[in-house]
Order: structure tokens, then sequence, then C-alpha cells
């Protein structure tokens, strides 16, 4: 798993998906490598279909506690 800095959790009430950009996002055509900031706007989340602007920053989650 890439840096928590690298990464975005979808804030969707119920999903918690992660955004990790060694991974990528294989349904969404979204190649390993991708830096959340290159993803598309009008990409959704794999899991629940929010939309990229519902996703945080891990690390700034991790700052808050």
């Amino acid at each position: 798993m890439a840096r928590p800095e690298e990464c975005y959790r979808c804030g969707g009430p119920t999903c918690g998906f992660v955004y990790d950009p060694e991974r990528g996002d294989k349904k969404g055509k979204i190649p390993k490598g991708t830096p959340f900031s290159e993803v598309p706007d009008d990409w959704k989340c794999p899991v629940c279909g929010a939309s990229k602007n519902s996703f945080c920053c891990m690390e700034a989650s991790i700052s808050a506690k």
C-alpha cells in the first residue's frame, strides 16, 4: 500500500473503499501508478458509486485523530 498521503478513502456513508495509487482501479480503468490527482473528475467509487469529491486524503483523517 502507498503512503497515507497518497491514498484516499471514500466518504460514502457505508463504504470506506481506499483508492491506492499502487493498485489503481481495474473496474474504473485507472492504471496502477496513477496518483489520485490524475484520476478523472467523473470517476466514481467502484464499491458504492460515490463521486471523486467524496474522497478524503487518508493522511488528513489520521492527523485529525
